[in-house]
């Protein structure tokens, strides 16, 4: 069994930052890749940042140069730093991690956290 638990969510004001975590745990031999994807309203789930393995990392181009995607695979985290929200960065955010359990591989979610960005 293993958990993605998420946190730092929350309503901020455009141009604001937050930083969301999350801790993987339970039945873990070694994590692959672990990211971060966003689900708006009436959107389909999109990718936002991914860390493929620890020192590397993908952007969606309408998040390049205002978020960033830190991974500490010791303590099996990562993190998301969102610095000059936008409106249309409002959506439920979700952590991703590719895990190998010891009996397979295969990808797991959190249960996401909430992103509003509004005056």
């Amino acid at each position: 069994q293993v958990q993605l638990v998420e946190s730092g969510g929350g309503l901020v004001q455009p141009g604001g930052s937050l930083r969301l975590s999350c801790a993987a745990s339970g039945m873990i031999f070694s994590i692959n890749s672990m990211g971060w994807y966003r689900q708006a309203p009436g959107e389909q789930r999109e990718l936002v940042a991914n860390s493929p393995s620890v020192g590397t990392t993908d952007y969606a181009d309408s998040v390049k140069g205002r978020f960033t995607i830190t991974r500490d695979n010791a303590k099996n985290t990562v993190h998301l730093q969102m610095n000059n929200l936008k409106p249309e960065d409002t959506a439920v955010y979700y952590c991703n991690a590719n895990i190998n359990t010891g009996y397979s591989r295969r990808n797991f979610w959190g249960q996401g956290t909430q992103v509003t960005v509004s005056s």
